[in-house]
């Protein structure tokens, strides 16, 4: 149970620190006017420097997946179990619901004018000019990357530098979301997309977020089961090779 908590855990401050800064730099209005590559950029350090802090935090205990994407990804290339992936899931989704009603509590409560900027939670959804098609290809590739370097990263067959695949991870992140926010505001985590998702609908959030779930939610998933194929052809069988 403790890898599990851990799990809803992590996710929960993923959102929180995350998405909380999208919130604070009002990236969600203004992500895609390249004027504004500030807010890219402090998006960006948010999520990776989360998932760094969270891996070094939990990764003993679960993993430090934090994501289902990559939970998917663990599962078809065999290093964990079918129910550890099912119950990683449902815990993630449950720490995402979490750290979607905290950023909710706050934002609501920091008066009018900030609720009225935040009151999209970053919530991911298609940005300017993008078709749902445009923002499908989107996550399934830069999910497959991102899933991809953390099957990489964490593998026996990386030897020493596996000790840094906290930090590895993380800096991949960041460089995905610096390619993918003029997107979708990028997601490759369902869990982070569901959370924000269902609550910026209760806040009044712009059109689409709740219709557009589904991309966030697909295209991850696909993308983490297209790494998966590809780490199985490309791994070492052992660290000769």
């Amino acid at each position: 149970m403790k890898k599990y908590l851990a799990e809803m855990i992590g996710t929960m401050v993923l959102v929180v620190m995350g998405c909380g800064v999208v919130v604070s730099l009002n990236c969600s209005s203004n992500c895609a006017d390249v004027a504004n590559a500030g807010t890219v950029i402090g998006t960006a350090l948010a999520f990776g420097l989360s998932v760094v802090a969270m891996a070094y935090t939990i990764g003993g205990i679960s993993g430090c997946h934090i994501n289902p994407a990559i939970t998917l990804g663990a599962f078809f290339s065999g290093r964990i179990s079918a129910k550890d992936c099912f119950i990683y899931i449902i815990f993630q989704v449950i720490g995402g619901l979490l750290g979607g009603a905290i950023l909710y509590l706050l934002v609501t409560s920091a008066g009018a004018e900030f609720a009225q900027a935040g009151v999209g939670l970053s919530a991911n959804n298609l940005q300017e000019g993008i078709s749902a098609t445009g923002a499908l290809i989107a996550e399934i590739l830069f999910t497959c990357v991102f899933v991809l370097v953390v099957l990489g990263a964490t593998s026996k067959t990386n030897g020493a530098t596996n000790n840094f695949a906290g930090l590895a991870i993380g800096l991949s992140l960041v460089l995905v979301h610096l390619v993918c926010i003029r997107y979708t505001g990028t997601s490759v985590n369902p869990a982070r997309s569901i959370g924000p998702a269902l609550f910026a609908k209760y806040a009044g959030g712009p059109e689409g977020v709740i219709d557009n779930l589904w991309i966030f939610i697909v295209g991850p998933l696909v993308g983490a089961a297209l790494a998966s194929v590809i780490w199985r052809v490309i791994e070492p069988t052992n660290t000769e090779e």
